[in-house]
């Protein structure tokens, strides 16, 4: 994989407000590690990968360009940010990738997006239980929710609400000097699961 594209790529959306000011390496390394720690899990690459609230293309550029076979949706709401995700899906040449502008909570509730992925990644997406609650309705059954994580994090992931969306217990990693923790998929969530706009927020299950 070509390093030098991903950094423009990157250095363009930090340039737009994007990402945060300073060098764009870190986040580049940042979002290898979710390749690292998504081989070691799934043991080959998925079919299908949606990335949440895709932003700035951390990971879901990065993982798009590392994996070129696989079909990845970069979720974003923002209007700005999807247009600016759909340049750089162009000038990097990632015809397997497409952008899905609009709500996460809404988007995991199509047809096209429901348990459709073996592979869904979240990078300061939203609170713990936010994200376990959209990520889920976008995770197929024996697929894997990977979330970035922060070093010495209390315990964020209780196990009882996690099995009520049919997730498995945390498992943690590190790579890269980044730490993360994956679900596994056992079972279907239930159907009213995410609730509608904005309710995981305002009424978080944990």
């Amino acid at each position: 994989m070509d390093r030098g594209p991903l950094l423009d790529a990157l250095s363009r959306a930090r340039d737009r407000g994007f990402l945060g000011p300073g060098e764009v390496g870190p986040h580049l390394e940042h979002s290898l590690g979710f390749v690292e720690v998504a081989r070691s899990v799934l043991g080959a690459p998925p079919v299908r990968l949606a990335d949440l609230g895709s932003g700035g293309g951390v990971p879901g550029l990065v993982l798009a360009a590392a994996w070129p076979e696989i079909e990845v949706v970069l979720v974003e709401s923002s209007v700005r940010r999807a247009e600016g995700l759909r340049s750089e899906v162009g000038a990097l040449g990632l015809d397997r990738a497409r952008v899905l502008e609009g709500r996460a909570e809404e988007a995991a509730h199509r047809s096209d997006c429901r348990e459709r992925f073996e592979l869904v990644t979240a990078r300061s997406f939203a609170a713990p239980s936010v994200t376990a609650e959209i990520g889920a309705g976008f995770v197929a059954v024996g697929g894997v929710l990977l979330v970035s994580e922060p070093p010495d994090a209390p315990d964020r992931w209780p196990a009882e609400e996690l099995e009520h969306l049919g997730l498995d217990p945390p498992q943690f990693s590190r790579a890269r000097g980044a730490h993360y923790v994956c679900f596994r998929k056992a079972a279907a969530t239930p159907a009213d699961l995410p609730r509608r706009r904005g309710r995981a927020v305002k009424r978080p299950l944990w």
